[in-house]
């Protein structure tokens, strides 16, 4: 069985306006452009409580590092009394959502995610050789890289959740 250990865990919040629609394919299109990830989404639920809306939006992310290294990185939106809202904005009424979201990330990194040295007793104990005196800087370097694509989407997203909030 694969090994995983949770790197990166960080959550931004927002209040305000904001285009919800414009905010989800914004996540999406980064995600899937400038980190590479196969992105699932596992989960969405809406309530709808009068003419306001909660969500909650569960991705995973997967992308090869390696044949050894593996990224797993999970997403969850929550967004709390959405409603929509019109704004005006150069004399132009714009139809947009307010409300709160909350987006939480995850950085996994997976060890021998093919399951390799899983297979005999002897090729685990190898394994375990391996990381802890072959590759440990190897592991370093991995983990790092982890924290930095997760925390760039996080400021990436609360970038662009701040610039609409101002607009």
């Amino acid at each position: 069985m694969a090994e995983k250990d949770t790197i990166f865990t960080s959550t931004i919040k927002n209040a305000g306006i904001f285009n919800f629609k414009g905010f989800y394919l914004f996540c999406h299109e980064w995600l899937t452009e400038e980190t590479e990830l196969d992105l699932t989404e596992k989960k969405y639920e809406e309530k709808i409580k009068g003419d306001e809306k909660d969500i909650i939006i569960d991705w995973i992310g997967v992308r090869k590092l390696t044949d050894y290294f593996r990224l797993d990185m999970k997403v969850k939106f929550t967004v709390r009394s959405m409603k929509d809202v019109e704004v005006s904005q150069n004399g132009i009424n714009i139809k947009t959502n307010e409300g709160s979201v909350k987006v939480k990330v995850q950085g996994i990194l997976v060890r021998d995610y093919d399951g390799k040295f899983e297979t005999t007793v002897f090729k685990k104990f190898l394994r375990s050789i391996y990381e802890k005196w072959v590759i440990t800087s190897r592991i370093e370097e991995m983990e790092g890289k982890i924290v930095e694509e997760s925390d760039k989407f996080l400021n990436q997203a609360k970038a662009y959740l701040d610039l609409e909030g101002k607009k």
